[in-house]
Order: C-alpha cells, then structure tokens, then sequence
C-alpha cells in the first residue's frame, strides 16, 4: 500500500498547525495506521535530541510522541536557529551545516531540496500515513522562489494540502479567502478545504460565513475546532514575557527572557505546577520578588550574556543571592555563570572572548563540534534520578567542575556546584520534566510541601484532547473521500 500523505498549512504563525497534526498522528495511530510526522523546513530555537543522533524541532518530537515513536532526524530535515536577526544556523537531517543570513540560504535552498525528499522518500516507505505540517504562510509572497517548506514541497511530492485558521486573530474568512488567492492554480487546485481553530461561541451563528467560504471558494470546512482551556502542547517557539500576579505565598521563579533565549520548553514542567510563579522578563527593573533564578539556554551566549548585563541582571543577581537567593543555569546560561567564554572560531557571532558573572569558577571555549546526546543519572547529592538531552557548541572547564551536579549513566561527572549550594550550572535540557528530579530542585531552591504535577502524564493528555478533539470535530468520512479524489 502507498503511503497517504497530508499537508497542514496555515493562513499565519500560530494558526494552529502543529496542534493539528498532533492531534491527527493521535488521531491516526488509534485507527491502527503506521503514522509519522513531518515538516520540510522548520525555524525554532526549541529542538530535541533524535534517536539516531540529530536535532529536530520540539514540535516534530511532540508529534512524534503523538505516533508512538522515537524522534528521528528524517521528520524534520532542515531545522533554522536563528543567531541574530538576520542570520540562523541550518540543521541539516541533524547535523549543523553553516550559518547563513536570510539572502544566502534563500540562494541555497535548492541545495537541501534533495535531502528533505531523501527523508521523506524513506518515511514513505515505512508508513501508511505521513502528516506534513508547513511553516509560516504559503501566500508569502517573496518566499514563493524557491520555496521548500510548503507549496513548493507540496507541489515536488504532489500531495493534497489543508489551510488551517485560527479565528481567534479575527479576520478568518478574510485569511482563508485571501491565502487562496494569492496561490498559483496548481497550488489551489491541491488544497482540499479548510479548518477553522479555537472557535469560541454559537456554531449556529458561524455557520452563514462557511456556507460563504464554501461557496466563494468551492471548497469545504472540514471542521470548526473549538478553543480548548487548559490544554497544554509544548510551544513551537513562542514564550510568555510578561509579568505574572504576584500570589503572596507563591515560590517565585524569574528567568531573565535572553534575546536569543533557547528551549524554553525547559520551564514547561515548572510553570505548571501548583504555587510555583515563573516569570520571564525582560529588564532586572520589572523583577518584584525572586526565591529563584535561572539563566536559561541561548543560541548567542556572548550577545545575550553582553544583553544580561546591559539590563542589569549582574548586579541583581548578585544582590539576589548576598540576600540567600538560589541561582541556576542552563546550558548557554550554565556557561554564563563561570569567569569566561570564548569563541576563538566565531562560532556564533563575531570570534573572541567575554567576560562571564564570575560565580562559578570555570571557563567555557566554544567549538565548532555540537555536543548532541541524550543523557540520564541521578543527582550527585541524593541519587534523585533524571532524564534529559543535552546541545550545546562549547565545553567547560575549572575548578567548579570538581563538585558536579550530576552523575552520568555512562559514570561521568557533569555540571557544577556552588560550594554554598546556591548555584547550580548543567548542560542537561528537560531537568525539570521527571516529577522526582523537579521536585528535588525545587525544594532545594527553598519550596515547602508541593503537590507535583506529572509533567509526563500532563504532556500525554495534552496530546489525547487535541486527538479527542480532531476525532469530534472533523468530517473524516468526507476528508478521506477527498484524499482519495485527489488521487493521493
């Protein structure tokens, strides 16, 4: 049997395609069929570690675990982390390939066209359902050329398309009405319908402009997909930078929201636990209370560590922990913590050396080696057991490195310890998703008595509600006739 293959596009960033397809792989894998996720091209800062050894978007991971399988570098063979503003390194089916600014990778594209079809034509040959989710808009009109991430893949491997919309922006027929002109006819006569998200209200009182939309496009609604509260998918890559209400007997967890902050997926697991209050923020003027803070990860390590002081975190952090604060941080924010961090290579940014916080006693040279890996252990001071993944270009070394926080499976040492214990550096991403290894940490910051949420349990029924909701709310007897009167 050839494998069916369906692409989610979206009318904007955020329309709710990764949601969907989520919630299809589910969807599919409890009828029984041998599903996979996939997305040509994807720019996030929140990656995960592969099985074979890569790097792929969280998003991709999440689905992924929505198929009942292992992350593999083939459901996301090109992967942009953006350095700057105008310029991203390219992961190529896992591997780092180079930094390029948005002209020159426009230029290469044509060049990684081939391998985003080399790991599609092997998912192809191993599944029954492929569920492709798009990026951005495919109406961006100056990214059309050359295009791999979505009519441009979609019109290579001649598969059937679904716009997504999220309503909730407003202006949805609009979006929809509007995406589908701006296509070529080859594109639209590929797009199969549409689905309207987070819908809020009276579907009666929605139904006129679907019979509009149909109408005006001749093409259907396949579905109306109501706003779910409470549900909880990881982020693609947006985060929270405000400031939350202050809860007066809250444990308060600031994370100073870095420019080039990445995996922030990091705090998920803490965010959703009862009476713990994180905030990101921007400038050290806005932070009102701290037990702790955390230096998160970066793709920038000198350009965000230059940020950090510029906004006075130095100094507030300092006075944060003469005041029997706790600090913590995580791999860039780890190597922000020692006395130095080189770059001899420029490996992101501008080759030299920086200054670091001077809390940790240690120096950090970045290489052009990524350090890709999935790690386990248990903590050096209580045997507590963790799981996490580490990415990082740089390694550490100094004297803070003889106090370790954590101890490897394979028995070696990583991180560091303050000797007053209130500093904690590792490389190791997702510390906080296993329930005994967050509760440790957080107690260790100073938490009382906590009930603890089952980030695992939680990140599972995330994923079955988005599948409750795409069995209840989609016409999959008429999507799949339509599949298959495409000829898929």
């Amino acid at each position: 049997m050839q494998a069916i293959t369906l692409m989610i596009q979206g009318t904007t960033s955020d329309a709710g395609k990764s949601a969907l397809v989520t919630g299809l792989c589910r969807y599919y894998k409890r009828k029984g069929q041998r599903v996979v996720p996939f997305k040509p091209q994807n720019m996030a800062l929140n990656s995960a570690v592969t099985i074979d050894g890569g790097e792929i978007g969280r998003a991709q991971a999440v689905q992924a675990q929505a198929c009942g399988l292992e992350p593999h570098t083939d459901m996301n063979p090109v992967l942009l982390k953006p350095n700057s503003d105008k310029t991203a390194q390219v992961i190529l089916q896992g591997k780092a390939l180079n930094n390029f600014n948005a002209k020159s990778y426009h230029a290469y594209k044509p060049k990684v066209m081939p391998a985003i079809l080399e790991s599609y034509g092997r998912l192809k040959q191993q599944y029954d359902y492929i569920v492709v989710e798009g990026a951005g808009s495919p109406a961006e009109i100056n990214l059309r050329d050359r295009d791999v991430a979505n009519m441009g893949f979609a019109e290579e491997v001649n598969c059937p398309v679904i716009i997504v919309a999220d309503i909730e922006k407003g202006g949805v027929f609009a979006h929809l009405v509007g995406t589908l002109d701006l296509l070529s006819q080859t594109e639209q006569d590929r797009v199969l319908g549409f689905v309207i998200n987070r819908f809020r209200g009276d579907i009666d009182i929605l139904q006129p402009g679907i019979d509009w939309l149909e109408q005006r496009t001749g093409k259907p609604v396949f579905g109306v997909l109501p706003y779910l509260h409470g549900l909880y998918l990881e982020s693609e890559d947006s985060v929270a930078t405000h400031q939350v209400a202050i809860e007066k007997n809250d444990f308060y967890i600031v994370v100073p929201s870095l420019p080039r902050m990445s995996n922030h997926t990091d705090f998920d697991a803490l965010r959703l636990q009862p009476g713990v209050n994180i905030q990101f923020l921007r400038h050290s003027d806005d932070l009102q209370k701290a037990d702790l803070i955390i230096l998160p990860g970066s793709k920038s390590v000198r350009d965000d560590l230059k940020w950090l002081k510029e906004q006075g975190w130095e100094g507030v952090i300092q006075q944060h922990l003469r005041y029997g604060g706790k600090v913590m941080g995580i791999c860039g924010g780890y190597q922000m913590l020692g006395d130095m961090v080189h770059d001899p290579l420029g490996v992101e940014g501008k080759a030299g050396s920086s200054d670091g916080l001077g809390l940790l006693a240690m120096q950090t040279r970045l290489t052009a080696d990524k350090q890709l890996k999935r790690v386990e252990g248990c903590f050096y001071s209580d045997d507590i057991a963790f799981a996490g993944y580490e990415i990082h270009a740089g390694i550490s070394e100094g004297e803070a490195l003889l106090k370790p926080f954590l101890k490897m499976s394979s028995g070696e040492s990583e991180g560091a310890v303050s000797s007053d214990n209130k500093i904690i550096g590792t490389y190791v991403h997702g510390i906080f998703d296993i329930t005994q290894a967050c509760e440790a940490l957080l107690k260790w910051a100073g938490v009382g008595e906590i009930s603890m949420v089952d980030f695992s349990e939680l990140s599972e029924q995330g994923i079955d509600l988005m599948a409750d909701t795409v069995e209840a709310y989609l016409d999959h007897s008429k999507l799949e006739n339509t599949i298959t009167l495409f000829g898929n």
